[in-house]
């Protein structure tokens, strides 16, 4: 009975001196041996894409994010675009049913057109309220197109006129160019005169061919008049206004003229700037 218990001695004293032997190894620093922890992403991409090949998650580059690009809008067509859009689809559509006269054709350029038509009384009616409800923009404060008030700025402004003619003679006089074989100065000299003598202005009557005028008997030639005042010298009658204040002539009109007119322009001429009065 000894022997085998002294057996089972021995083999347990071998286990413990081997465990003592491999001691000294177990104990050493488990980071001596093991490669260091990584802390930063890019030593986490090293150590699976360069030593393990792992890559990251499964691609050994990061993928980028995708750009986000802002797409950009189209801007609104102008309203000059889209009238000339308009203008060029009914001259298309005009010029369809012209060179294929079919019913169909027709019947879309008639319809087309009316649509536009229908545009343009719209803008026409929104344009007359406009006018309507602002006195800045309605001239028919200035020239009234209404009977009525037609006939007040008639007398209104033949009054002015008839003020204006009154003070003319004191500055101006007239030169008046007619020629004895020229018909229309037959109509033109007695006009002439008229207005004249109601004003109490006074005319200088030449003639241009040397010819005889009833109306003008103390008539003289012309010597190069019309030139040296810058008039068309082939043209009569012509009746040219002179500014003795500022020595310098004033061209009214050729050919023939109603009585009324040739105040009209005489009025205009010396007493309204351009743009003043139309």
């Amino acid at each position: 009975m000894p022997a085998p218990a002294n057996k089972a001695a021995r083999r347990l004293l071998a286990a413990c001196l081997s465990l003592t032997a491999v001691a000294p190894a177990l104990s050493a620093p488990a980071h001596s041996q093991e490669p260091p922890l990584v802390t930063t992403s890019d030593s986490q991409d090293s150590f699976y894409c360069e030593e393990r090949r792992l890559g990251y998650w499964f691609y050994c580059a990061r993928p980028k994010p995708p750009e986000v690009r802002e797409e950009a809008s189209e801007p609104a067509p102008s309203a000059t675009s889209q009238l000339d859009a308009i203008t060029a689809n009914l001259r298309e559509l005009k010029a369809k049913a012209i060179l294929e006269p079919t019913p169909a054709n027709v019947t879309a350029y008639i319809r087309f057109q009316r649509a536009q038509l229908d545009r343009a009384s719209l803008f026409s009616d929104v344009w007359q309220r406009a006018i309507w409800q602002d006195p800045d923009l309605d001239y028919t404060l200035q020239r009234p197109v209404s009977t009525l008030g037609k006939r007040q700025w008639q007398d209104s402004r033949n009054a002015e006129r008839n003020a204006v003619m009154a003070q003319l003679s004191e500055r101006y006089g007239l030169f008046y160019f007619f020629a004895q074989s020229c018909g229309a100065c037959e109509v033109m000299s007695p006009i002439v005169q008229s207005v004249a003598s109601t004003w109490h202005i006074t005319v200088r009557a030449i003639s241009t061919d040397g010819g005889p005028s009833r109306q003008f008997p103390n008539y003289t030639v012309e010597t190069n008049q019309r030139s040296r005042m810058g008039l068309e010298p082939k043209v009569t009658p012509a009746v040219v206004l002179w500014d003795a204040a500022k020595g310098q002539p004033i061209p009214i009109g050729y050919g023939v003229m109603s009585a009324d007119e040739l105040q009209d322009r005489i009025y205009l001429l010396t007493s309204k700037e351009a743009g003043r009065d139309y």
